[in-house]
């Protein structure tokens, strides 16, 4: 469902910031900022400590790989992530990607974002059944690790500690279409068929409740 109105406070407390700063800049002609000061356009959603914001859909950030984080915010950043009209935190994100003037600053705050530390998360789901997870996980194992460790060489994020209601946020977007559909987003049309293999919600918090019991 929509929540615009729930965001925009927070994108015009985050953009004020920028421009009291001096961040918003109408060129990329000036040196690149340090990706601690680009992080606070970040603060108003995913926490001064990128723990994330539950309330708003914003996940944990923290303690995410670089390459990820770049490769993420360059999704945005292009359209190959968040241009479904019904991906409301995807929508959100795009304007707030297109803050980094340039691939600099886009590598300086991911950098930044990799040194925070992770922050455990408290389980919110409820009905998982691990047991069951862990066989449905075989199929993510190929790509995210026996560990939920991931594996950058195919372009797979860890996911072993990572909140649990953002887990199921986003198989639901693959599933339904609202990511991985764009032809030339290669690692997402990785992904969506392998949601598919989930029959239902019940099978997702199944597959979760087994991540869960991951280490990270």
């Amino acid at each position: 469902m929509p929540r615009t109105s729930n965001f925009a406070p927070l994108i015009v407390t985050a953009l004020a910031g920028l421009l009291a700063q001096g961040c918003v800049r109408p060129d990329g002609a000036h040196p690149t900022l340090p990706g601690q000061e680009l992080f606070r356009a970040c603060v108003a959603c995913h926490g001064t400590e990128g723990q994330g914001t539950p309330s708003v859909a914003a996940p944990p950030i923290a303690g995410l790989p670089a390459w990820y984080v770049e490769a993420q915010l360059g999704k945005f950043r292009s359209g190959l992530r968040g241009y479904h009209p019904d991906d409301a935190e995807g929508l959100r994100m795009r304007p707030m990607s297109r803050q980094m003037m340039d691939e600099a600053e886009v590598k300086a705050v991911s950098e930044y974002v990799s040194t925070l530390a992770l922050k455990p998360q408290a389980p919110t789901l409820t009905g998982g059944d691990a047991e069951k997870g862990k066989a449905a996980y075989g199929t993510c194992m190929a790509c995210h690790g026996d560990k939920g460790q991931g594996n950058p060489a195919l372009k797979a994020p860890p996911i072993a500690g990572q909140a649990d209601w953002y887990l199921l946020a986003q198989l639901q977007k693959f599933k339904g279409g609202l990511r991985g559909t764009n032809p030339a987003d290669v690692s997402g049309g990785q992904m969506r068929p392998m949601s598919l293999t989930l029959a239902d919600e019940q099978a997702m918090k199944n597959v979760i409740a087994h991540i869960g019991t991951l280490p990270r």
